[in-house]
């Protein structure tokens, strides 16, 4: 395929999967449900929503600081405001171009900073592997505190029966596949095989850094502060404000990953958050309306940071 085709691909199919969940979940509600959502939106106490986004300010420049870590360990300085600045543009491109804000927070650092790109992405990857483990360890957290109510709502649409058969098919497929992995000698097995141990070297690494202390202290703070950015904004309804912290954790990670989805979680984010939350008996037209109110403010920050970034970094890096 060509590669332009690809590209073009790559932007428009993420960006009609969002319009188009935007327009199912829009066909999905009766007139009366749609004005019971305008309500939600008008009477949200938005001061929560002040409080989220300050939480998410602090994420990012916890993660422009913390940057400076893993460049500092290859041998080079970038000051605090052009690290923000381009964590601030890397998450405005991702709204554009999915992943792409990888690329640009490297272009960045190339541009005013002289950091080769090779240099400075690679310290992205690392610092982005580390991050995916860490949400494999929400994952897991999620899946332990609330098992009962997972598994309950799996048997409400399969069978016991049906669900230990299930299990063990699963379980059987797991184990041969983990053999598979570690006696094959597949070209495409081999292949993953060294992507993982890659993953797993960039993990080991951040333990062997001479700053690896701090470097972990602002970690903690950079995913503290996203799960307080969540927590902050479920007081902004009173249909949400009530729900515990277990179900909090299992609504961030499934917001988490619903942002991979779509540009920057478009139409996912909203969709997924109200149908997580009426697990927990909470209608669907106010998980809807908290979902929306939340990726929007958050969208809006993005936006505002990442464009006056682009502004300032000229000002920030202007020669005397």
């Amino acid at each position: 395929m060509n590669e332009k085709i690809k590209k073009t691909l790559g932007i428009a199919l993420p960006l009609l999967l969002g319009v188009f969940l935007v327009f199912y979940t829009y066909n999905k509600f009766t007139d009366q449900q749609l004005d019971e959502m305008k309500g939600y939106f008008k009477n949200a106490d938005y001061s929560f929503i002040a409080i989220s986004s300050f939480f998410s300010v602090v994420s990012l420049a916890a993660r422009g600081y913390r940057w400076r870590y893993t460049l500092e360990q290859m041998g080079y300085l970038s000051n605090f405001p052009n690290n923000f600045s381009a964590v601030c543009i890397g998450y405005l491109m991702n709204y554009t171009v999915p992943r792409s804000g990888e690329v640009s927070r490297a272009l960045v650092l190339k541009k005013y900073n002289d950091i080769p790109f090779d240099k400075a992405f690679g310290t992205i990857i690392a610092e982005r592997v580390i991050d995916l483990f860490i949400l494999i360890g929400f994952i897991l957290t999620a899946l332990i505190l609330q098992f009962d109510q997972l598994q309950a709502f799996l048997s409400t649409i399969i069978p016991v029966e049906k669900l230990i058969y299930v299990g063990f098919i699963g379980a059987f497929g797991f184990i041969s596949v983990v053999l598979l992995f570690i006696y094959s000698n597949w070209k495409p097995i081999v292949f993953i095989k060294e992507k993982i141990a890659g993953l797993i070297e960039g993990l080991l690494s951040a333990f062997k850094m001479p700053h690896r202390i701090p470097f972990m202290i602002y970690t903690a703070v950079i995913w503290i502060s996203y799960v307080l950015t969540f927590y902050s904004a479920v007081f902004a309804l009173p249909e949400t404000s009530s729900i515990g912290l277990g179900v909090i954790i299992t609504a961030f990670v499934v917001g988490s990953l619903a942002v991979t989805f779509t540009n920057g979680g478009f139409g996912a984010f909203p969709l997924m958050i109200a149908q997580i939350l009426l697990l927990y008996n909470i209608p669907e037209t106010a998980g809807t309306a908290f979902g929306w109110i939340l990726w929007s403010s958050q969208t809006a920050l993005v936006v505002l940071l990442g464009g006056i970034s682009f502004l300032l970094l000229p000002v920030f890096n202007r020669k005397k």
